[in-house]
C-alpha cells in the first residue's frame, strides 16, 4: 500500500487516479497522515520544480482519501495548491462515487469559499452536476460562471447561445442582481454591442427564455442599492436594453423618482428622461412630479437640475392647474448655490407665481428668496406682489482667528509617557505630541533611566530592533526620529555611534528642504545623544505652544536652572530655543533680556542679545519663473549666520530657484509639519523652501504637500509672498483634500487681518493666464471660502484676480476660453452683490461688450450691472 505515496510523490497523476481506484474507504483513510506529512513537507519549497510536479498528484489522492465533507472542501481550497492543482476534471472523477447528498454540501462548502480561494470553477460545476443539487448562488459560484461562460476565449459563438445551454440561467441571473461589485465584470467580459452581456438578456426576455418582469425589478432594486458607478452601469444598460413599456413605467414611478432623488448622476438623469416622458405625455400625477422634483433640485449637478427646471416650465405653461402643487418645488432651486440655477428659479417664479393666491406658497418662496443677492430678492417679491424685506446690512463672518495651543507638560509618570510614546509612533506628525514626548524622554531618562525602560518595554518590544542587541544610529537617521531617540534611551545602538553627525542621504546639498531636514536632523540625533550618555534635566528648546513658539520668559527660566544645576546647554539645543524664542513683541523681549543679563552666563548674553536685535525681517526675495512655475528666491539672512551651529546656518542662506532643485528624497513630507515648527517667527522662510511642492499640486497633480498650509498660516511672522504664492498653488491643486486646506490657510489668514487680498488676488492671475492653475479648480476653491460667509474676502481676491484672466493679448483671443471662466465670473458677482461691492474691473467691461450670448459675456454683463448699481443686471 506505500506504492501510493510513492506513486504521489513521483507526481504520477493517471497512476495515482488507477491506485485509488482500487482502494476501499477505509484504506484511502490509512493514507491521510501520510498524505498531511507531505503536504507539509513540501510547504516551505513549493515554488521548486519537484514540488510543482508533486502538489497536482497530492492534491488528488488528498481530496480522495478523506471521507468527511469539510475536511475534503479545506483540502480542495487550501492555498498550498492554489497554483499547482490537480486538473478539476480528475478531481471530479475520483469523487463520482460518493453519495450526491456528501457531494451536494462539498459543493456548497466549496462555493462559500472566498474568490481569492481561486477555487475552479469547473470543479464546483462538475460537482453541482454530480449532485443535482441547487446551483449556488454565491459570489464565488457566479464570478466563475461568468467568467466561464462569457470568456470568448473559452467559448465560441453568441453569448447568447452559450446562455441558452445553462440548465440553471434563471437562478443564476438572479443572483446577478444581488452580489456587489459584480456589474463590472459583466461590462468587462464582453462590452457593448451585440453580443453584451445586456443585449444577450434583453434577447433571452424577448424570447420568453427569462422572465421580463424578474429582469426589470432585479435591474431596478440593484440601481436602488447604488455603488460604484461601474458596478451599476451594467445593471443601467440592461434597462435601457429591456426598453420597459410605459406601463411597465407607470408600475415603478416610485422607483424611478427616488432614483432621480439619490442614484449616481448617469442613473439619475435615466430616471429623470423617464418620468419626464411620463410627465410630458399627462400619465404622472403633479403631486408625483412635485416630488421628483424635490428631490432632483436638492441636487448638486448643474445639468439635472436644469433639465428639472425645463420640465417644469413646460408642464406649468400647459396645466395652469398644477401651479400651486408645483410651485413649492422652485423653493428648492432658489436655494441651489449656482447663480444660473437661481435666475432659471427666478424666471420660473415671475413667470407663473402670479396666478396662484395660496398665502402658503407665497410665504415659502419669499422665505427661500431670502439666500439670494438683493437683485434677484427683490425680483421674487415682485413677482409675488409683497414688499421685499429690507436687506440687512453686510457682515463679514468669517471664522475666529485660531489662538496658539499650550503644551501641555511632559507626563509625570514614566508609565503615562510609556503610553504617549506608543500613540505618538502611530502618528510622529503631531508637533506638540512630539515635542512633550521628547522633553518627557529627557526628564524621565534624568530621574530615572531604569525606571522609564522598564515602563518603554511593553510598547517598544513590538518594533523590529528591539530584540536587536546593537544597531548602527545612522539606520534610523532621517526618517523615524521618536525611534532613533528610543533606540539609544534602550541601550540598542552602539557607544561610539554618536560621535558625528552623518551624512544624511535625504539631505543633500542640491535638495531645497537640505536646511530644514538638516536642522531637524540635527536635534533629534543631538537628543538621542543626551538620553545615551549624559540626559540633562530637559530640553530648552521645547516650545510653548503648538506652533513651536517659545515664550521669552520661559526661556530665561531654564536657562536659570540650568545654572543652578551646573549644566552646559547642548549646542543644537541652546541654538533651536533661540530660533523659536517670540521676539515680535518687543516689550516681553526687552524684559525677558534684562532678566537674562542678569544671570551672568555666556547664554544668558546671547539670549539677551538675540532678544534685542533687530527681529526677524524678511530677506530680499526675486520672483523667477521656472517652466510652467512661478517660484522666489531669497537672499541671504545674515543673523543666521552668526554664533550658530553649522547645522542649523543653512536655514539662512540663500534660497535658489535654479540650484536647489535637484535629486530630493523627501517625497514622504513627513517631517514637514516639524519643519514649520522650526521657525515660527519666520514662517516665509519655511514657505519659501516648500513652494516647489506646493506648485506640483496644481502642475503635476500631485497629493498632499499642500497639508502644510494651514500650519503656516496659524504660525507667526509676516505673511509675505511666499506664504501667498504657496496658497494660490493650493487653492487650484488637482485634489480637493489640497484644494480645502488652502481654503483652510486663507481664511486663517483673513480672520488674523493677515491676508493680503492683492497680492493673492495677482498670483491667482497670473497663474491663471499662464494656464497653471485652472479656473475650474480655482471655482470650488473660492466657492468653499465664500459659503463660509467671507464672501467680501473672497470679492477681494477676485477682484484682483480677473484682471489678469480676462485681458487679451495683442490679436483677440481664438478658442473658447478656459473652462470654468464664466463660473469664476459668476461667482465674483455672487460675491459682489452679497457684500454690496462697487468700482469697477479691469478688463470687464472689455468682455461685456463682446457680442454674442455666451455664457462668459453673460457673467461678464451680470458682474459689470452688479458693481455699477450694487444690484444684478
Amino acid at each position: 500500500m506505500s506504492s501510493l505515496i510513492e506513486t504521489v510523490r513521483a507526481g504520477r497523476i493517471a497512476e495515482t487516479v488507477s491506485l485509488l481506484d482500487g482502494m476501499t474507504d477505509g484504506e484511502r483513510r490509512a493514507f491521510v497522515p501520510e498524505l498531511r506529512a507531505l503536504r507539509k513537507e513540501l510547504r516551505p519549497d513549493r515554488w521548486s520544480r519537484w514540488s510543482r510536479r508533486v502538489l497536482p498528484a497530492l492534491h488528488l489522492a488528498g481530496a480522495a482519501c478523506q471521507t468527511g465533507a469539510a475536511a475534503v472542501a479545506d483540502w480542495l481550497a487550501a492555498g498550498d495548491f492554489a497554483w499547482s492543482p490537480a486538473p478539476p476534471v480528475r478531481l471530479v472523477d475520483v469523487l463520482a462515487d460518493r453519495d450526491t447528498a456528501w457531494l451536494a454540501d462539498v459543493t456548497h462548502r466549496l462555493a462559500r469559499r472566498p474568490e481569492n480561494a481561486r477555487v475552479p470553477y469547473e470543479l464546483m460545476s462538475g460537482l453541482v452536476r454530480l449532485s443535482a443539487c441547487p446551483v449556488p448562488t454565491t459570489a464565488t459560484y457566479v464570478r466563475g460562471w461568468l467568467m466561464h461562460i462569457g470568456g470568448s476565449w473559452v467559448r465560441s459563438g453568441p453569448l447568447a447561445d452559450r446562455l441558452r445551454q445553462e440548465p440553471q440561467l434563471a437562478e443564476l441571473v438572479a443572483a446577478l442582481f444581488e452580489i456587489d461589485e459584480i456589474g463590472s465584470v459583466l461590462g468587462w467580459l464582453t462590452g457593448e454591442g451585440r453580443d453584451s452581456w445586456h443585449a444577450s438578456l434583453a434577447r433571452l426576455a424577448e424570447e420568453g427564455v427569462l422572465e421580463r418582469k424578474a429582469l426589470l425589478d432585479g435591474c431596478v432594486a440593484r440601481l436602488l442599492r447604488g455603488g460604484r458607478a461601474s458596478d451599476v452601469r451594467a445593471f443601467l444598460h440592461l434597462v435601457r436594453a429591456l426598453e420597459p413599456t410605459r406601463e411597465e413605467q407607470r408600475e415603478r414611478v416610485a422607483d424611478w423618482t427616488a432614483l432621480a432623488g439619490d442614484a449616481a448622476s448617469p442613473v439619475a438623469a435615466h430616471a429623470q428622461s423617464v418620468l419626464a416622458g411620463l410627465a410630458l405625455d399627462g400619465e404622472l400625477a403633479p403631486h408625483r412630479l412635485a416630488e421628483m422634483s424635490q428631490a432632483v433640485l436638492f441636487r448638486t449637478e448643474k445639468k439635472l437640475v436644469r433639465s428639472q427646471l425645463v420640465l417644469l416650465g413646460k408642464v406649468l405653461a400647459r396645466d395652469a392647474s398644477a401651479t400651486e402643487v408645483l410651485l413649492p418645488a422652485l423653493a428648492q432651486a432658489l436655494a441651489h448655490p449656482d447663480s444660473e440655477i437661481q435666475e432659471r428659479a427666478v424666471k420660473l417664479v415671475e413667470r407663473h407665481a402670479p396666478g396662484t393666491a395660496e398665502t402658503g406658497i407665497r410665504e415659502e418662496l419669499v422665505s427661500a428668496a431670502e439666500q439670494l443677492t438683493p437683485a434677484l430678492r427683490a425680483r421674487v417679491a415682485g413677482a409675488l406682489g409683497v414688499a421685499p424685506a429690507p436687506a440687512a446690512p453686510y457682515e463679514e463672518s468669517l471664522p475666529p482667528a485660531p489662538v496658539p495651543e499650550r503644551l501641555a507638560p511632559a507626563p509625570e509618570s514614566a508609565a503615562e509617557l510609556a503610553e504617549e510614546v506608543g500613540a505618538l509612533l502611530a502618528a510622529e506628525d503631531d508637533v506638540a505630541a512630539f515635542e512633550r514626548t521628547l522633553d518627557g524622554l529627557v526628564r524621565h531618562a534624568h530621574r530615572d533611566r531604569d525606571a522609564l525602560r522598564e515602563a518603554l518595554a511593553p510598547v517598544v518590544g513590538r518594533l523590529h530592533w528591539f530584540s536587536v542587541d546593537q544597531v548602527d544610529p545612522g539606520d534610523f537617521f532621517g526618517h523615524r526620529p521618536l525611534e532613533l531617540v528610543l533606540a539609544a534611551l534602550l541601550g540598542r545602538t552602539a557607544p561610539h555611534g554618536f560621535r558625528g553627525i552623518p551624512q544624511d542621504p535625504m539631505s543633500r546639498t542640491d535638495c531645497v528642504h537640505a536646511p530644514l531636514s538638516r536642522a531637524f536632523n540635527a536635534r533629534i540625533w543631538e537628543v538621542a545623544r543626551l538620553v545615551s550618555a549624559d540626559p540633562p534635566p530637559f530640553l530648552l528648546a521645547t516650545p510653548s505652544f503648538g506652533t513651536g513658539l517659545l515664550v521669552p520668559d520661559e526661556l530665561v527660566s531654564r536657562l536659570d536652572t540650568y545654572r543652578e544645576l551646573g549644566v552646559t546647554p547642548a549646542p543644537v539645543d541652546f541654538a533651536l530655543a533661540l530660533l523659536r524664542v517670540g521676539r515680535r513683541d518687543r516689550t516681553a523681549a526687552g524684559a525677558a533680556a534684562e532678566r537674562a543679563v542678569a544671570l551672568g552666563t555666556p547664554e544668558g548674553d546671547r539670549l539677551a542679545r538675540w532678544l534685542t536685535s533687530g527681529g526677524p525681517d524678511l530677506p530680499a526675495v526675486r520672483r523667477r519663473t521656472a517652466g510652467p512655475r512661478v517660484l522666489l528666491e531669497f537672499s541671504e539672512v545674515e543673523e543666521l549666520q552668526r554664533d550658530f551651529p553649522p547645522e542649523l546656518r543653512p536655514l539662512g542662506r540663500p534660497v535658489s530657484v535654479y540650484r536647489e532643485r535637484w535629486h530630493c528624497y523627501h517625497w514622504d513630507g513627513a517631517q514637514r509639519p516639524h519643519w514649520a515648527a522650526l521657525l515660527p517667527e519666520r514662517r516665509e522662510l519655511v514657505a519659501v523652501r516648500l513652494l516647489r511642492d506646493l506648485s506640483s499640486t496644481a502642475v503635476e497633480d500631485t497629493r498632499g504637500a499642500a497639508a502644510i498650509l494651514p500650519r503656516l498660516a496659524e504660525s507667526g511672522g509676516e505673511a509675505g509672498p511666499a506664504l501667498h504664492l504657496g496658497v494660490a498653488y493650493g487653492l487650484g491643486a488637482r485634489h480637493e483634500a489640497d484644494r480645502l486646506a488652502a481654503v483652510d490657510a486663507l481664511l486663517v489668514l483673513a480672520a488674523g487681518g493677515q491676508l493680503d487680498t492683492a497680492r493673492l488676488g495677482g498670483d491667482l492671475g497670473g497663474l491663471m493666464a499662464s494656464g497653471t492653475v485652472k479656473p475650474s479648480r480655482l471655482v470650488e476653491s473660492v466657492r468653499t471660502a465664500a459659503a463660509t460667509g467671507a464672501e467680501a474676502t473672497v470679492w477681494e481676491v477676485l477682484r484682483h484676480t480677473l484682471p489678469a484672466v480676462l485681458a487679451e493679448p495683442a490679436g483677440a483671443r481664438t478658442g473658447p476660453p478656459p473652462r470654468g471662466l464664466a463660473d469664476l465670473l459668476a461667482l465674483a458677482a455672487d460675491c459682489a452683490g452679497r457684500c454690496g461691492a462697487r468700482g469697477e474691473v479691469p478688463q470687464l467691461a472689455q468682455t461685456a461688450e463682446r457680442g454674442g450670448s455666451s455664457r462668459l459675456v453673460a457673467q461678464a454683463r451680470r458682474l459689470r450691472g452688479t458693481l455699477e448699481a450694487g444690484v444684478a443686471a
